[in-house]
């Protein structure tokens, strides 16, 4: 790929800034859109444009000049039910309808493995079928199909499906396990800890989006399944992360069903921010099979989960004092903690 200029949705995010940057280094232009501010040290390098995807006419403005959209913008679980269908279903088909009048032929959408729902077997292939849980699944599996839809007007329309994917800049969900870590607690989690649970260093997710940049329209036109190749059970790959704080701390199982029961009540009650995605799949195994996107696209990913959650760990532990007193809804900073606060003292 030649130097490109490139229009990332949710530009200011967690994997937007960490894609700016991957392809900055690679000496591309990037353009970020995002209703947020995007506001990096590289900022001074890229062009901003703060924007909603809901609107397809500044979409279609923003993308003047632009060769390539990667399509990262999503409102999350933890967002009401309307933005969710506003965001990450009109949205994505605002973005591909911007980007075919634009002339632009090649848009990668990012979209998730909540696709799969709790599904009754592993590993997870890019032809099992699609049950979205909740209205951001449900979401996410009508967004590819409009994707899915596009290619039939000519488009090529890369779909990658990440497992949940960690790095500099993220907090979310994760920054639960970190500040519970640094202040040198154990962490409770649901169950044995003995299922295989695999994630993905946000790096080698860049590394997906750009091999569907660059290479062939055949190639890429596809969907694929983005993971870990090394990883082992959430016990063992959570444990590193306490090992690493260096408190002598261990992870806590808990009793399952009681404690689902518990998160179920909570999450009616606006209490705790973890959603039944999160709570009804940390039991079980959740793990996809990532060899579609090794043998066509050559993806080589270079992080094993416990050195992505060691990672982010880090970066976490060295940047708090930036996001120390923030809190929301997006992976950009930690969600508040609510009741698990409190439950923090006993571990």
């Amino acid at each position: 790929m030649l130097s490109q200029r490139v229009f990332i949705t949710g530009g200011a995010g967690f994997l937007g800034i960490n894609l700016t940057r991957y392809l900055l280094t690679r000496g591309h232009h990037v353009v970020s859109y995002d209703i947020a501010s995007f506001d990096y040290p590289e900022r001074n390098q890229i062009h901003e444009v703060t924007g909603d995807i809901r609107d397809v006419d500044a979409l279609y403005r923003a993308m003047d000049g632009c060769d390539l959209v990667v399509h990262t913008a999503a409102a999350l679980p933890l967002y009401s039910p309307d933005d969710i269908r506003t965001t990450d279903l009109d949205g994505t088909r605002n973005v591909l309808e911007a980007a075919k009048r634009r002339g632009i032929t090649r848009v990668i959408h990012i979209s998730s493995t909540a696709v799969y729902g709790i599904p009754d077997h592993h590993p997870l292939f890019e032809d099992d079928q699609l049950v979205g849980v909740g209205p951001y699944g449900e979401a996410k599996v009508a967004a590819e199909r409009i994707c899915e839809s596009y290619r039939q007007h000519g488009m090529i329309v890369p779909i990658l499906r990440p497992k949940s994917f960690v790095g500099p800049e993220r907090l979310g969900v994760f920054a639960l396990l970190y500040d519970w870590a640094k202040d040198g607690h154990g962490f409770p989690m649901i169950g044995s800890g003995n299922n295989r649970y695999q994630f993905l260093d946000v790096e080698d997710l860049c590394q997906a989006i750009y091999l569907c940049a660059t290479l062939d329209d055949t190639t890429v036109n596809d969907t694929f399944n983005i993971g870990a190749k090394e990883f082992t059970t959430m016990r063992e790959d959570y444990q590193a992360v306490l090992d690493v704080a260096g408190f002598g701390k261990k992870i806590v199982p808990l009793p399952a069903a009681p404690v689902i029961w518990t998160l179920r009540f909570l999450e009616a009650l606006k209490l705790s921010p973890l959603y039944k995605w999160v709570y009804e799949t940390a039991v079980t195994d959740s793990f996809v099979s990532i060899e579609k996107a090794e043998q066509k696209l050559g993806y080589k990913p270079q992080f094993s989960n416990k050195q992505a959650l060691i990672r982010n760990y880090h970066w976490y532990v060295a940047n708090l004092n930036a996001f120390a007193n923030a809190s929301g809804v997006s992976h950009r900073v930690p969600w508040k903690q609510g009741i698990l606060g409190i439950a923090k003292r006993f571990f």
